[in-house]
């Protein structure tokens, strides 16, 4: 018989091999796709006036690819859960990436428009499904830490990205194409080759990698086997029970706030900080990372937080408090450098919110359930993809500031506070662990 010792021992060298084949992979594919979601910002810098778009225009145009991940984020998430992550998530990938190069060759609002959905119908699933597939190879005590580290790749997407982004569109006129354009072009491709190496290297579960000892794939196996029972114990959740659950509704309207907020700031943060004086587009890119590099270590930190105590709710609620706070703080100083402190400030709050957030929906579900209600909790809160840029455009154009635009972004901070606050009480089985799960928890 396995002694507890022995056992914790033999979960926490699993687990250290599972980090390191995974985490790697999953930060570089987000990266990815942060890039090709957040270049569109930068692009506005130059694209707008080609165009001949107005910000709320632009606004507009750019929320339309939240409406196609919104359509097919749960059927993307279910037919995952069917023919599993490594075939899907590499199709989503190599799938976006084509598209999101097509946008080199838009020639108006339209077109622009009718791209951007489809985008978003392209990459629907890629988030949900990461979510999704960590909970088939870690225990709950592990997911908070997981997610942060996964969600590394987005701060560091803007960070990385803004320079990037900003030194292609001084290509412009190479070639005979705008430096927008050539942006698009060369930022698809590593998403595309990627890819292919999703394909090549992605395992589905435990049972198959051949790089865990046969003692650690069938420890690792059986313990979220059995959390899986705990959960059905409780409750066995249906696609549609799923779908209606109180408790999914309540996260859904809480990421909603958080998303709308975040994305209505980080799609003006370039148009916000040319807005204080500055003149050079490179500079605008350097400027940038500094609130997400903030929000890097606001990530990891937050997460670990979380797992230690093994609590989710209320470092969610202070993290959503945080993010409104920030935003006041940069609305009430646009104009100065303040503003930049105070945009530091919010993108602290919504990237601490990450690891607790997506660590509550599988407390209480499993399965094709869990696989549905994490799809419609990012479907619903990315509506806030669209809301937020296009609210803060057309407050743009009315006042000719963001700072209007910013104080409703807060309003949705603090909506998320209060939802948190008042009714997100998740009671889980999981919470209860065993002395074994006590030593596991120790950080790896």
């Amino acid at each position: 018989m396995t002694s507890i010792a022995d056992t914790a021992r033999i979960e926490s060298a699993a687990i250290r091999k599972i980090y390191i084949r995974l985490l790697p992979i999953a930060i570089i594919t987000y990266f990815l796709c942060y890039v090709d979601r957040i270049n569109v910002g930068f692009a506005a810098l130059t694209m707008r006036t080609d165009l001949g778009l107005t910000a709320g225009d632009f606004g507009f145009a750019a929320g339309t690819f939240y409406w196609g991940y919104f359509l097919f984020e749960v059927p993307s998430n279910v037919i995952m859960e069917k023919v599993g992550a490594r075939l899907w998530i590499a199709r989503i990938m190599i799938t976006w990436g084509i598209i999101s190069g097509l946008t080199a060759a838009v020639t108006g609002f339209e077109t622009f428009a009718v791209l951007r959905f489809v985008l978003g119908l392209a990459e629907a699933g890629f988030f949900p499904g990461l979510i999704l597939y960590f909970t088939y190879w870690f225990p709950h005590y592990h997911h908070a830490r997981i997610v942060s580290g996964f969600l590394m790749g987005l701060p560091i997407a803007v960070a990385a990205g803004a320079p990037i982004s900003t030194a292609l569109l001084g290509l412009d006129g190479a070639f005979g194409l705008r430096g927008w354009q050539h942006m698009y072009l060369w930022e698809a491709v590593p998403t595309v080759l990627v890819g292919f190496v999703v394909l090549l290297v992605l395992k589905d579960r435990p049972a198959q990698a051949a790089w865990l000892t046969p003692e650690e794939r069938e420890l690792i196996t059986r313990k979220i086997e059995g959390e899986r029972r705990a959960k059905e114990a409780v409750k066995t959740h249906s696609l549609a029970q799923a779908l209606f659950d109180p408790k999914v509704l309540l996260l859904s309207l809480n990421y909603l706030g958080i998303v709308t907020a975040s994305l209505g700031q980080l799609i003006f943060i370039p148009q916000i900080i040319k807005s204080i004086g500055v003149t050079s587009n490179m500079t605008v890119g350097w400027l940038t990372m500094v609130p997400y590099l903030c929000g890097a270590v606001a990530l990891v930190v937050w997460g670990q937080v979380s797992d230690r105590m093994n609590e989710r709710r209320w470092n969610l609620f202070w993290a959503s408090v945080v993010s409104t706070a920030g935003l006041v703080i940069a609305a009430s100083t646009m104009g100065t450098w303040w503003a930049l402190v105070g945009m530091s400030i919010a993108a602290m709050g919504f990237y601490g919110s990450k690891g607790p957030f997506w660590a509550m929906p599988s407390m209480f579900l499993s399965g094709t359930g869990a696989a549905a209600a994490i799809a419609w909790i990012n479907s619903i809160g990315n509506l806030g993809g669209f809301i937020g840029p296009w609210y803060v455009g057309v407050m743009k154009d009315l006042t000719g500031s963001f700072a209007g635009g910013l104080y409703g972004l807060a309003l949705f901070g603090m909506l998320a506070a209060i939802v948190c606050a008042l009714f997100l009480h998740i009671d889980s089985p999981l919470q209860r662990d065993t002395p074994g799960d006590q030593a596991a928890r120790r950080p790896v």
